[in-house]
This record gives structure tokens, sequence and C-alpha cells, in this order.
């Protein structure tokens, strides 16, 4: 666990006493320590999402080499290479992309990362998702303890699309969005692998 990870749990345990703390000044008749509570509550988490948007504007952009790992807890993600899907068409002014990944399990036990996602995003800011209907083994599949497996997610983009680049992804509906620094987090820019011109 990340220091910045540590921070958020604590926080949280922090802000679940102060609401009991809360409710039994108010049970208890104490309105002026009641609202004392909750004026520390909201000002330390004000502090905390200032600082959150703050390292989220001002750090920059990770770049990751193909052939460099990302990891999340124990599932580590290596882009491979890209390539055209051919005799497939993806229709009127687009094209089919494979993009391999080798998913490794690093921990102990079989395990998957079933929250995590991947996009292709272009010089201009477009964005495509997975095509699942003809991708393969899939990111979120499960890996055995200390094993990989390759994993080959297609992407329809539109063929004037240069400057592709892949992003991993847990969404905006888990507790990442609230770790300072991380990729994932409010208003931070994703990082990103870039897959050729």
């Amino acid at each position: 666990m990340r220091v910045t990870e540590f921070l958020l749990l604590m926080l949280a345990g922090w802000t679940a006493i102060g609401i009991v703390g809360t409710a039994v000044s108010l049970a208890q008749g104490k309105q002026c320590q009641a609202v004392k509570g909750a004026m520390w509550i909201v000002g330390v988490w004000v502090v905390y999402l200032g600082t959150l948007v703050g390292v989220s504007l001002t750090q920059k952009q990770r770049v990751v080499a193909m052939g460099q790992e990302q990891c999340f807890d124990e599932m580590c993600f290596t882009v491979m290479g890209m390539e055209r899907v051919a005799g497939v068409p993806g229709g009127a002014g687009r094209r089919l992309l494979r993009v391999a990944v080798q998913v490794r399990n690093r921990g102990h036990k079989a395990e998957s990362d079933g929250a995590v996602r991947a996009y292709l995003v272009d010089g201009e800011g477009r964005r495509w998702g997975e095509s699942r209907g003809i991708s393969g083994v899939r990111l979120t599949g499960r890996v055995a303890a200390g094993r990989s497996v390759v994993s080959e997610p297609v992407f329809d983009v539109a063929a004037d699309a240069t400057g592709l680049k892949l992003v991993f992804t847990h969404g905006t509906r888990q507790p990442g969005v609230l770790v300072i620094g991380d990729s994932d987090s409010l208003l931070h820019r994703r990082t990103v692998v870039p897959l050729g011109p």
C-alpha cells in the first residue's frame, strides 16, 4: 500500500469516528460541540481535496514505454506491441487495431483485476474503447500465481487517428479517484503508453 493510499484510508477512518462523535453530541443535546465537529470534518476534507486537485493539475503526465510494466497491486500489465487486424473491415473510415498486453500475476494466489479497462486516445484527444466482441483473452481474466497471459484487446478507431496511446484505468467509481497522485485521481492526467506514430 502506497503512502497516499494509507493517507486516504486514515482520513476515511478519522471521518467515520468524527461522524459518530458528532452524532453522539447531537443526541446529548450538545449542539455547539456537534457543529464544531462537523466543521472540522468539512475543513479537513476541503484541505485534502484541494491538495488532491492541486497535485493533479501540476503533476506531469507519466509516459510508460512499450515493454515497461504498470502494476496495480499484484497484477502487472505490459504493452508488447500493436498491429492492424487484417481481413476484418472496421467500417467506412475506420480501422481495427489489436494491442498485445502481457498480464502478469506477481502474487501468491490466482488473481484478476476485474476493474481494469483499456482505451486508446489519439493526438487530438479522441478516445476509443475496447471492441469486446472480437477480443480474445480479456485483461480482466484470472491468472495463476507467478504466471502471465497475453491479452489482445481490439480497438475500432478512426482511419486518420495518429499519435495513438493506450491508457489503463479503473474508472471513476473506485477509491483511486481520491488518492493523491494516482493516475485515476480527480483531474489527473492519465498515464499513457505511446503506440507509435
